[in-house]
């Protein structure tokens, strides 16, 4: 009889990625009984000891995580050695590690290869994107593969992580005043593609009146002054 497994998977977003990451991997294996246990927006030690608590009382369980916090990522490491959990980042080689703990040979067959490695390429992409948002690390600018532009409140962000998760690596620049553009860009704008995003002004001043709210802020300023926004607009779209 075979040994089942409680697979715990976690994810410090969706959690989309490294489900299909686990579905890739399990095809590698024919003989493998596992429950899932599926965990998204995991940001804090407290939500990981929960989990580990959760884990520990489970037989054989196996932990899989995406989590972009460099120190995150060690306390659960951290925290599950010390509690005999196996626990894995997917960029590590996960075939084989999982082939040593379920003492099976992979079967290596190459469709499910090539899907992991789509996976791996998606994750790089997510993580180069997390650490590029909103004018981060500007000078890895040059290794992005899209580049965005825009105002405050033109779905940047969310566009970015959009198409990190098709695997590009993708930057986000806010458009603050005339210097915002990095010189990179405009002595090697055709090198890479760049693209403007752009609102109407009615629109985003909903958008940021809506934004102040929620974080109880005032609106009497320029961030939703309708004319200052106008300006900014005029302003991106002359310099896209």
């Amino acid at each position: 009889m075979n040994i089942k497994h409680n697979i715990y998977l976690i994810s410090d977003s969706t959690g989309e990625t490294i489900g299909r990451i686990f579905l890739a991997l399990k095809a590698q294996f024919k003989n493998f009984e596992y429950n899932n246990h599926q965990f998204s927006f995991t940001r804090t030690e407290n939500q990981i000891q929960k989990i580990l608590e959760l884990a520990k009382e489970q037989k054989e369980p196996i932990i899989l995580y995406t989590i972009v916090d460099d120190n995150l990522a060690k306390y659960l490491e951290e925290k599950a050695k010390k509690l005999s959990i196996p626990c894995f980042g997917v960029l590590g080689d996960l075939i084989l590690n999982f082939s040593k703990l379920l003492k099976q040979k992979a079967s290596h067959i190459p469709s499910g290869q090539h899907t992991l490695e789509e996976h791996y390429k998606r994750i790089e992409a997510i993580q180069f994107t997390m650490n590029h948002d909103d004018g981060n690390m500007i000078k890895d600018l040059e290794k992005s593969d899209i580049i965005l532009l825009g105002v405050s409140r033109t779905s940047k962000t969310p566009t970015s992580i959009y198409l990190a998760n098709r695997g590009y690596k993708t930057s986000n620049i806010p458009l603050i005043n005339e210097n915002s553009i990095p010189n990179f860009l405009k002595e090697k704008a055709k090198l890479k593609c760049v693209v403007g995003l752009t609102a109407e002004a009615t629109r985003l001043i909903d958008v940021r009146k809506n934004r102040m709210t929620a974080l109880k802020e005032e609106h009497g300023t320029d961030y939703t002054n309708i004319e200052k926004i106008e300006k900014e607009t005029k302003n991106a779209k002359e310099a896209f």
